[in-house]
């Protein structure tokens, strides 16, 4: 691979129906591809010209991170539903019956984790306000109707609903109304676009959602939720309203709000081509502060030496680790996530081998219900070996930092697969006659 990146003359993507037209698929099997056709019509798949022909090293595939990040692989179906759709796609079954066949298998795979479209959803005038969600008291977070596509789709997407024609399952509005709902709530300090991803928006599109915000006084940091700077920094740098973007991030700094610019990169590769460290310059001299986040994903980062090196790059580059995230559950889950207590020992390893400016990186963290819990360590109490875990965010403040135990177990890989230790019978933010944790399957 190479750090010099000639840049594309312009974004160009490729979906599903452009599988077989992407040259470099030829070096794989003819039934591995079949089996590529039937996860892109369950899961969403989009890629780019720049990921494909500058990030993926093809000589590794398929077990290349950025190939097993951005394209379909046959395990994250069931082989039973993989071996129902391959089926109907071979026998050339009617739209209407593939499609009847994927809506069930989609339903199944948890859509909308965490309740987020029935607990995080706000109201404004007595109404329901799509495309908000209030979890935690001085965040709210704006799904701009114009930013639900990215540049490319993440093949572990806790967001993929949005990209598969459920529209029951969207999460999009506008920005008077969101601009609104903010206003209202004094309390809000950080407000986050995200999606999909604002950054497909051009600046002219994206100037109506922030700046808005500029004239709330309570408003102190504006976030943008983005892949763009992995898989198209180009974006902030050859693209032809590069120069209006970073001219809208030096005028929410002269407003005096801080504008974060949320960097989703998951493997150090993302951070090596010329272009893609030309995108943090120009950000950071624009006034903006790079934050960077990924979930730790199986086949992809699950391994300490890889978040090193992701974490050192990225202090080199002037950007801050913020968050190691553990995978959600939902779409291909079964397929990317990686045990807690193996993400721990992930975390842990890369952590002590960094220095204190790479050790911002909070981690391993579930966002679930009640908020963002915490891997904090393994311990011994009382005879019991437990994971000592606390809510780093919550969606009731009295909850964050405080410590509670769950039994150590070493296949479990979200919360719902632990249960309370030292006799507690439920989490302490449960009701008594709460549910017990579901079983691992």
């Amino acid at each position: 691979m190479t750090s010099s990146v000639p840049e594309p003359a312009q974004f160009r993507p490729l979906t599903a129906s452009r599988l077989d037209r992407i040259p470099q698929l030829a070096r794989i099997p003819r039934e591995a591809r079949e089996q590529m056709r039937a996860v892109a019509a369950v899961l969403p798949f989009r890629v780019n010209s720049y990921v494909v022909d500058h990030l993926i090293d093809w000589d590794r595939v398929p077990d290349d991170p950025i190939f097993q990040l951005t394209f379909p692989q046959p395990g994250m179906l069931s082989a039973e539903d993989r071996a129902e759709v391959l089926s109907l796609q071979r026998r050339g079954a009617s739209r209407d019956e593939l499609q009847a066949v994927v809506r069930t298998i989609q339903r199944r795979l948890n859509p909308h984790p965490a309740g987020q479209l029935s607990l995080n959803v706000p109201r404004l005038d007595g109404e329901r306000l799509d495309g908000v969600q209030h979890k935690y008291r001085e965040t709210v977070l704006l799904f701009p109707s114009h930013g639900q596509t990215c540049h490319a789709y993440c093949t572990y997407c806790f967001r993929w609903a949005q990209f598969v024609g459920l529209r029951d399952l969207k999460l999009a509005g506008e920005p008077g109304r969101m601009a609104r709902y903010v206003r209202s709530q004094p309390e809000v300090t950080s407000v986050l676009l995200t999606g999909g991803d604002p950054l497909v928006m051009k600046t002219d599109v994206l100037r109506r959602y922030v700046e808005p915000l500029l004239d709330i006084e309570h408003v102190q940091t504006i976030r943008l939720g983005t892949k763009s700077v992995a898989y198209w920094p180009a974006r902030f740098v050859t693209d032809a309203d590069a120069d209006d973007l970073l001219r809208l991030f030096e005028e929410v700094r002269a407003r005096g709000k801080q504008l974060a610019v949320m960097g989703h990169y998951s493997h150090p590769r993302e951070l090596e081509p010329d272009v893609a460290r030309a995108a943090l310059r120009r950000i950071q001299d624009a006034g903006a502060v790079v934050r960077t986040q990924s979930p730790i994903i199986r086949y992809v980062n699950d391994h300490p030496d890889v978040w090193r090196d992701l974490w050192k790059a990225q202090v080199r580059l002037g950007a801050v680790p913020y968050y190691m995230f553990v995978a959600r559950d939902t779409g291909a889950r079964g397929y990317f996530e990686v045990p807690l207590a193996r993400a721990l020992e992930v975390y842990e390893g890369a952590y002590r081998r960094v220095s204190g400016l790479a050790r911002t990186a909070r981690g391993p963290s579930m966002s679930c219900g009640p908020g963002k819990v915490m891997i904090d360590g393994v311990a011994e109490v009382g005879g019991e070996r437990v994971f000592v875990l606390k809510l780093v965010q919550a969606r009731d403040p009295a909850w964050v930092n405080r410590p509670f135990f769950a039994r150590f177990d070493p296949g479990a890989a979200w919360i719902d697969q632990l249960t309370p230790a030292l006799g507690a019978r439920r989490w302490f933010w449960q009701p008594p006659a709460s549910e017990p944790p579901r079983a691992r399957a």
